[in-house]
């Protein structure tokens, strides 16, 4: 694959809210993920030699301060929600609470989590991004169903 190419394919996965790209062109796989680190995203590039497995791939979402939507707001301003940090969707897409169909879901209610324990993942044009605690607590409420479709900024959790 050529180098500017790569290039650019870096250059479109920083002006877009993506956080992973993978690009195949015949026997060649470029895979571009952006990975939290202490406070900044930046791009990397892995080698992907192997095909893509069927089970969908979580993919880490940044936790960037330019995406209002990534961060938590309390629950009082939430009419109907139990009181805590409520965990909003980043973009509109399709909300899985597990890996795979499956799989175990990655949070239950009462489940103790970390800040940057995956949470859920929501599938966007074939994308997978991961969502993630950004407060430590306990999780109060789940809002969101397994494979229901959510809208940008819509409550998915709330962590007491």
């Amino acid at each position: 694959m050529d180098l500017r190419k790569v290039k650019k394919l870096i250059e479109l996965l920083e002006e877009s809210n993506l956080s992973e790209l993978e690009i195949k062109e015949g026997e060649e796989v470029v895979r571009l993920s952006r990975f939290p680190t202490a406070g900044a995203v930046a791009p990397q590039m892995v080698a992907a030699p192997q095909p893509m497995l069927a089970a969908p791939v979580a993919a880490p979402t940044p936790a960037a301060a330019s995406a209002p939507a990534a961060a938590a707001a309390p629950a009082s301003a939430e009419p109907g929600l139990p009181a805590g940090t409520v965990v909003r969707s980043p973009m509109v897409g399709t909300f899985y609470a597990a890996a795979s169909p499956g799989a175990e879901a990655f949070v239950k209610v009462g489940q103790q989590v970390k800040i940057g324990d995956p949470l859920g993942v929501i599938e966007a044009m074939k994308m997978f991004n991961q969502i993630e605690a950004e407060v430590a607590g306990t999780v109060v409420a789940i809002v969101a169903e397994n494979g229901q479709a959510v809208e940008f900024d819509q409550p998915l959790f709330v962590i007491g």
